[in-house]
């Protein structure tokens, strides 16, 4: 066994504090005089977490920007970087899901390059002319003192933790990445409280999408002990987590064993540990079909695991014995788990017509996740067939 670990270009999470406070305190031990705050409409209405974080910071907030929207368009990219382009501001904050995490990842990217259009975007996306795939490792050059982002998340979406986003191009209808060693918040705030405000659904789903990173990377091929440390106990705490949240809304421990978990999950993903079908089929259920984040994993995931099961058995046993049922059969398993949430796991009940099928499948053989499936996927048909077990 030999490879190479990378760490990403991340300083600091701050967990179980609460987070007004807590991003205050790094806003002061950062000496930045001038900061904007990134969230969504519901979060940054009058007494709500966005505008409580505002406050907190007076008199260094320029501004809140709480236009965001569901799954980051670049209109509201441009929108939100040119707000904290005229404020001059030093540091954005981003509270909210991966929508709004995402979002803001990408507004960086508008400042650094002076991008104020959609269309400006298109070559720094992924495969575009001048895409910054960089080593993750590694600082870029001469970026020393360049804007960067603070992270609230509100949901387990665990963009937080990476240096991609995902951004919707509206004009074609799907998801492009952006990607840069900088992109990654320089400091998360975990408060377990900064989820209690959160949709139930969209909560428990997203925690499935935590759950689905950890399941696919520790069932993947090319891992690592790293990885597959860090992606067991994610599934531990998120399988033991998400039910208690469902049963005890209003319990923190338990939502923070959920942002725990999630944090662990993605781990695996920052040293460039594969994810699989699953995700590559929910990539295309979100950006084309206009399917929620987290709803994707909990149609998905069950699925996948099932027809992947032939080529990784044991590790797919693991996962049951980790949730604490070594006997039974790990779809079966997570499917019931999902269930118990109250979220659908069948793609009937999301809105997916059996016609769909041949579309969805010919765009995820595009998807880069395709690949990293741990039983080869030959072609379309093949994702057809997870589709028909998901139906």
């Amino acid at each position: 066994m030999n490879g190479t670990h990378r760490f990403p270009l991340q300083e600091r999470v701050i967990y179980g504090k609460p987070a007004a406070a807590a991003v205050a305190s790094e806003v002061k031990s950062l000496g930045v005089d001038r900061v904007y705050v990134m969230s969504t409409r519901s979060l940054g209405g009058e007494g709500e977490l966005a505008s409580q974080i505002a406050a907190a910071l007076d008199p260094h907030c320029r501004g809140l920007y709480a236009g965001i929207t569901a799954h980051s368009p670049r209109e509201c990219v441009i929108e939100g970087a040119a707000r904290a382009r005229t404020a001059d501001a030093q540091l954005l904050i981003a509270v909210g899901g991966g929508s709004v995490i995402d979002a803001t990842k990408a507004m960086l990217l508008c400042l650094w390059f002076g991008l104020t259009k959609t269309e400006e975007m298109e070559p720094y996306r992924r495969g575009g002319a001048k895409a910054a795939h960089l080593d993750p490792s590694r600082r870029p050059a001469g970026m020393e003192h360049a804007i960067r982002m603070l992270a609230v998340p509100t949901t387990y979406s665990a963009a937080e933790f990476t240096s991609a986003a995902g951004i919707t191009n509206t004009g074609r209808g799907g998801k492009e990445g952006f990607e840069h060693p900088l992109l990654i918040p320089q400091t998360v705030v975990l408060d377990p409280a900064a989820t209690l405000a959160t949709p139930p659904e969209l909560l428990l789903s997203t925690g499935v999408k935590a759950l689905d990173h950890a399941v696919e990377r520790f069932c993947t091929t090319e891992t690592n002990p790293y990885s597959d440390a860090t992606a067991s106990e994610a599934i531990r705490l998120l399988a033991r987590a998400l039910p208690a949240i469902k049963a005890r809304p209003n319990e923190l421990p338990a939502r923070l064993d959920g942002q725990l978990g999630m944090w662990l999950s993605i781990t695996g993903g920052v040293e460039g540990i594969g994810i699989g079908a699953s995700h590559a089929i929910g990539h295309i259920l979100g950006g084309r079909m206009h399917v929620p984040h987290g709803i994707t994993s909990c149609v998905t995931l069950p699925a996948v695991l099932r027809w992947n099961a032939g080529v990784n058995a044991p590790r797919q046993r693991h996962i049951s014995a980790l949730i604490g049922t070594p006997e039974r059969v790990a779809s079966d398993l997570i499917r019931e788990i999902i269930d118990g949430l109250g979220l659908p796991t069948r793609l009937r009940d999301i809105g997916i017509r059996r016609e769909d099928f041949a579309t969805i499948a010919e765009h995820t053989m595009r998807d880069p996740a395709v690949p990293a499936n741990p039983r080869k996927i030959t072609g379309p048909q093949d994702i057809e067939e997870i589709l028909d077990i998901a139906w």
